[in-house]
C-alpha cells in the first residue's frame, strides 16, 4: 500500500497544481509540518504531579517521536506558575511522519471521534494553517484505555505551504479531510 506522502507527490500534487491553476510544480500547496502538542501546566501546579512520563510515553506511541518538553518563560502568580516550570509537551513532524500522521487520522481517529461531521472551514487562519483539538487521548489507536491513568487532550496544528484559506481548504480536502459547510 503506497503511503499518502508518495501518493501526494505523485498523483495529488499534479491534480491541485491543474485545479488551482499554478504554472510551476513547485507553487502547489503541501504541508510544511504537523505539531502535535500537549498542555500540562496545570498538572505542574500541583505537589504530586511531577513524572510526566507517561504522558510522554503516550505522545510517543502516538506520533512516533520523543515530545520535547517546553517550560515557563515567565512566572504567573495567577496560575501558580513559576518561570522554568514545565507547561507544554510538544512533538513537530515533518515529510513522511507528517503526513502518515494525516493518514491515521484520516482513517482511524475521526472515526473514533463521536459526532464528528468534520472540520470547520473557520479554523484556517490567513496564514494556512489550521489547529484543532481532542480532549481525550483515547481516539488514537495506538493507545488503549487502560495504559491512560490520566485524561489528558491533544492540540495538532497543520501549517501548510499554502497562502491563503481557499488553498489550503484544497489541500486538505485532496489528503482526505472533511470540512463542514459553515
Amino acid at each position: 500500500m503506497a503511503s499518502l506522502y508518495n501518493t501526494f507527490k505523485t498523483e495529488i500534487r499534479n491534480q491541485l497544481k491543474e485545479k488551482l491553476g499554478k504554472k510551476n510544480i513547485h507553487e502547489v500547496p503541501s504541508v510544511d509540518k504537523v505539531v502535535v502538542a500537549m498542555w500540562i501546566g496545570n498538572l505542574s501546579t500541583k505537589k504530586w504531579m511531577k513524572d510526566f512520563s507517561e504522558l510522554e510515553a503516550n505522545l510517543a506511541k502516538i506520533t512516533g517521536q520523543k515530545p520535547v518538553i517546553i517550560n515557563a518563560k515567565k512566572s504567573v502568580s495567577n496560575f501558580k506558575l513559576r518561570e522554568g516550570m514545565p507547561v507544554m509537551l510538544k512533538v513537530t513532524l515533518r515529510w513522511e511522519k507528517a503526513y502518515d500522521l494525516l493518514e491515521r487520522l484520516n482513517t482511524y481517529v475521526f472515526e473514533r471521534v463521536r459526532d464528528f461531521k468534520g472540520l470547520s472551514p473557520k479554523k484556517i487562519d490567513n496564514q494556512g494553517n489550521i489547529s484543532f483539538g481532542f480532549k481525550d487521548q483515547t481516539v488514537f489507536a495506538e493507545l488503549t484505555p487502560d495504559e491512560i491513568t490520566i485524561p489528558y487532550g491533544i492540540q495538532i496544528t497543520i501549517s501548510t505551504t499554502s497562502d491563503s484559506k481557499e488553498e489550503t481548504k484544497e489541500l486538505l480536502e485532496s489528503l482526505g479531510f472533511l470540512f463542514t459547510n459553515n
